[in-house]
């Protein structure tokens, strides 16, 4: 069990958030917490390890500091190992939402009985707000949580295609990457001088989609990037192959609107997926396909030149960047540069 200690008034400079917290915190929401604090004062102490790391109470932590404050007070937990401590993280994001509902009688009761001279609408409690929608739910953190969960956000403020498929664009940075290194080296490379891929296992990118705020200053410092390959596998539902394609552009198309060059990923599955997998490319575009997993097997190497046909017919490329090396295609006069997949070329070595 951990030790707790006195609660210290801590530099807001000197604590350090938990680099994996799960837990997002929306605009409202912070608003709302910079409101109470400002309110009520700091109440609810942040609780902190012996490195001033954050264990509970970021969302208290970015209001804070959005208000401006030096200090704040936290309360230090000692004692606890790292797996409990990343446990219970995410024991109390999650216990915050289980089993929680409002008595909306008791509610309005509440509210009808606070003074008028005091400003309950900074916490978003708003008699009209409160009534029940047609289909018996409350319009409010539910949505806010939805947004967040398919970057809505970022999606009304995308180009999208007038077509059925409604695909974000991705336009011709006219760019090409002198090298290419894979998402999980961002961070870390002192090479800045190359391009980012994404031709490794979804698992290490997934990230991207969920805080793609995040890795906007990470991803500036490189020459472009190759919008994410999220998977189209034959076995998948065809809605989960669609949902893949968008979010690559969506994902793409949000970095291109901060400044940063993209260069658009193409992926394909079986000839239906040809509808909507190469929606959201501008003619003449710079595009990048990947050859990995393709070389050994006969079906998906055929599955791959009747993309491959099918891309060049309606994008009309201008460049095509390969990864993973050379296969046997006759890609007309479209000038083809070729990367190798330097997991597998370290394999050999």
């Amino acid at each position: 069990m951990g030790e707790i200690r006195t609660i210290k008034r801590v530099s807001i400079s000197d604590l350090k958030p938990y680099e994996n917290n799960a837990k997002r915190h929306g605009e409202r929401q912070i608003e709302r917490l910079a409101a109470s604090i400002q309110e009520f004062g700091f109440v609810s102490p942040i609780l902190i390890d012996k490195n001033n790391v954050i264990i509970a109470g970021h969302g208290r932590f970015e209001a804070a500091t959005r208000l401006g404050l030096e200090k704040v007070p936290c309360v230090c937990i000692e004692g606890l190992t790292e797996d409990q401590k990343k446990a219970y993280i995410l024991a109390d994001n999650r216990l915050s939402e289980l089993d929680t509902s409002w008595d909306m009688d008791l509610v309005q009761k509440e509210l009808e009985s606070i003074s008028l001279d005091f400003d309950i609408s900074s916490f978003d409690f708003k008699l009209p707000e409160l009534a029940p929608l047609d289909d018996g739910g409350y319009y409010g953190d539910e949505r806010e949580r939805t947004n967040n969960a398919y970057n809505l956000g970022i999606a009304h403020k995308t180009r999208m295609t007038d077509d059925f498929w409604q695909m974000p664009i991705i336009y011709c940075d006219d760019v090409i990457p002198s090298d290419l290194i894979g998402f999980n080296y961002a961070k870390t490379s002192s090479n800045k001088n190359v391009g980012i891929h994404f031709y490794v296992d979804d698992y290490q990118f997934e990230r991207i989609w969920n805080y793609p705020e995040k890795y906007i200053d990470v991803l500036k410092e490189y020459e472009c990037i190759l919008s994410p390959d999220f998977s189209l596998y034959i076995d998948m539902p065809m809605p989960m192959k669609i949902w893949n394609v968008y979010r690559s552009r969506q994902i793409g198309a949000f970095y291109q609107n901060h400044g940063i060059a993209v260069i658009p990923t193409i992926s394909w599955a079986e000839k239906e997926t040809f509808d909507f997998a190469f929606e959201g490319i501008p003619e003449g575009s710079i595009v990048s396909v990947s050859t990995i997993g393709v070389k050994e097997n006969k079906d998906a190497l055929q599955i791959w030149k009747d993309g491959m046909s099918e891309m060049i017919k309606r994008i009309k490329p201008c460049t095509i960047i390969v990864y993973g090396g050379a296969l046997d295609f006759d890609y007309g006069d479209i000038e083809i540069i070729y990367f190798e997949n330097k997991v597998t070329e370290n394999w050999k070595s």
